[in-house]
């Protein structure tokens, strides 16, 4: 390798691809099932231009190999931290389509969520794939190649990952995704708590009247057309929260 390159700057290229690439396999959009292998090749062209702007804070290599291995274990974990927290936050989104999802008596109708390739609500594969088209139209993308910058400031290298306080932003971040997901799908919760009220008193004063079948369709059209007048307020306010915790990284 010394004919193309040193091994001092071979061993910073594959000390950044380690947390880059374990950042790219775990962060929203560019990490999703769909196409390993184009992660893993941007993964690679970023720790190259991530590299020489790092590098003068990165040491020399270890001496022996269970340091090296040691190194490349330490930045994998800083990178999977922090590409499972800003995965975590796209959790709103699915959260809010399982509410929507309930409230609209939809829940039943499953289909494939190619974000996570496995199986969800329709509701909430739609708000999903809504969430990672926001994240690349307004360019939120972009954070995340100054989030692997940001970070070998927040964890320098050489020193031990805050492994407490990691995980005390991780929790954070998934209980704040949960009560995110309630809030955007508030409208159409309550909505269906107003209208299954009203159907109850209904049902009380006409034992006769089936309310159910007048009901089930009433509910479905409302709560789809309520979930559709709020989708670009939902779209907006889940935006503006996720630039919030970008910047906090970037």
């Amino acid at each position: 390798m010394e004919s193309y390159a040193a091994a001092q700057q071979v061993f910073v290229v594959g000390l950044v691809f380690a947390r880059v690439a374990a950042m790219v396999m775990t962060m929203p959009g560019l990490g999703d099932a769909p196409a390993p292998q184009a992660r893993l090749g941007f993964a690679l062209i970023l720790a190259f231009v991530v590299a020489p702007v790092v590098a003068p804070d990165l040491p020399p290599i270890p001496p022996d190999l269970g340091g090296l291995a040691a190194d490349v274990l330490r930045e994998v974990l800083i990178g999977l931290a922090i590409g499972a927290i800003l995965r975590a936050f796209l959790a709103a989104m699915a959260v809010a389509g399982e509410v929507v999802s309930i409230a609209t008596t939809l829940s039943f109708a499953q289909t494939a969520n190619p974000a996570i390739a496995q199986q969800g609500s329709t509701i909430a594969s739609f708000l999903t794939l809504l969430g990672v088209v926001l994240v690349m139209v307004t360019d939120l993308h972009h954070l995340f190649i100054a989030a692997m910058v940001r970070s070998y400031t927040l964890f320098p290298y050489g020193r031990t990952p805050p492994i407490g306080d990691a995980a005390q932003l991780a929790v954070r971040a998934v209980g704040g995704a949960f009560m995110l997901g309630v809030q955007l799908a508030a409208p159409v919760l309550v909505f269906s708590l107003i209208f299954n009220i009203a159907t109850g008193l209904i049902g009380r004063a006409m034992p006769q009247f089936q309310i159910f079948f007048a009901a089930a369709p009433l509910q479905v059209l409302l709560g789809l057309s309520l979930f559709a007048l709020s989708l670009g307020t939902m779209g907006i306010f889940w935006i503006d929260r996720y630039r919030d915790l970008l910047s906090a990284f970037g």
